[in-house]
């Protein structure tokens, strides 16, 4: 089972910009989408739902939350939108595909690089306020998840990078949003308490290897990047993880591609 997770800043100007081509060429079962900016009535758009797929979708009240979804060449047994978080589920963060022998989700969590201090909606929370909220429920949703005998695979923009081979060294002294000490203190509890398994860390241990690079950063696709993309595991699919890369010669969106192929038969 092949699946590819990606970020695509608006999914209509990723498909403008040749998404679906690569796509064709990549022989996925799973397609996770994060930031595709639609309503879900515009996937009855032919244009927007690449051949051979199915897509199921969440959309948020506001465009500009992202939303997220799924293509998948394999009718799921069940999808599950949302995680039972208010805020979250309003946002369209979270949808779920249930398989016979795997269930496969995708999460989006909010951005606050650049405007930590910014008060957001009627609550006086900040952008930053509203990311660590948003983090300790999915983490919360994580934990009990991982109780489960089910096997789980989470492919999620978590808008924060892990450790120092995860960002550029121009970033480490920054302090931003993405890479502060609390935030990388949260994927510590996932991976080490938790046992969650980062997919692709599974395969490649090396530096320099990034899905995102900021606007501001000088160039296109140079070591100023952050990873801070996911394919987050169950420790039962951990020996399942046959290969793992990032296609960073993408251009339909700021964020690279993760692809992990798995020794997992994902139809029933």
């Amino acid at each position: 089972m092949r699946v590819v997770s990606i970020s695509v800043n608006g999914l209509k100007q990723a498909v403008d910009r040749g998404f679906f081509d690569w796509l064709a060429e990549q022989d996925a079962d799973v397609v996770c989408v994060q930031d595709h900016r639609m309503r879900i009535y515009e996937f009855d758009d032919p244009r927007y739902v690449p051949e051979g797929y199915e897509p199921y979708f969440i959309d948020g009240e506001d465009t500009e939350h992202g939303g997220v979804g799924i293509y998948t060449r394999h009718f799921p047994k069940a999808i599950i939108y949302g995680f039972a978080n208010e805020q979250a589920d309003r946002e369209g963060r979270f949808i779920q595909a249930d398989f016979d022998k795997v269930s496969v989700a995708c999460a989006l969590a909010p951005s606050a690089l650049g405007r930590e201090d910014v008060p957001i909606g009627d609550d006086d929370l900040t952008a930053l306020d509203h990311k660590d909220s948003f983090l300790e429920a999915f983490g919360m949703h994580l934990q009990k998840t991982l109780r489960k005998r089910r096997q789980f695979i989470f492919c999620a923009n978590l808008q924060t990078a892990h450790h120092v081979t995860d960002t550029s060294a121009r970033y480490h002294k920054l302090d931003v949003s993405g890479f502060l000490p609390h935030e990388r203190a949260w994927l510590d509890r996932l991976f080490d308490e938790m046992g969650c398994v980062d997919a692709f860390r599974e395969i490649n241990k090396s530096g320099d290897q990034f899905t995102w690079w900021p606007e501001w950063a000088e160039g296109w696709r140079r070591h100023a990047g952050w990873r801070t993309d996911y394919q987050l595991v169950t420790p039962g699919i951990r020996k399942a993880i046959e290969d793992a890369w990032i296609d960073g010669a993408t251009r339909f969106s700021d964020h690279a591609p993760v692809i992990v192929d798995y020794d997992i038969e994902i139809g029933f």
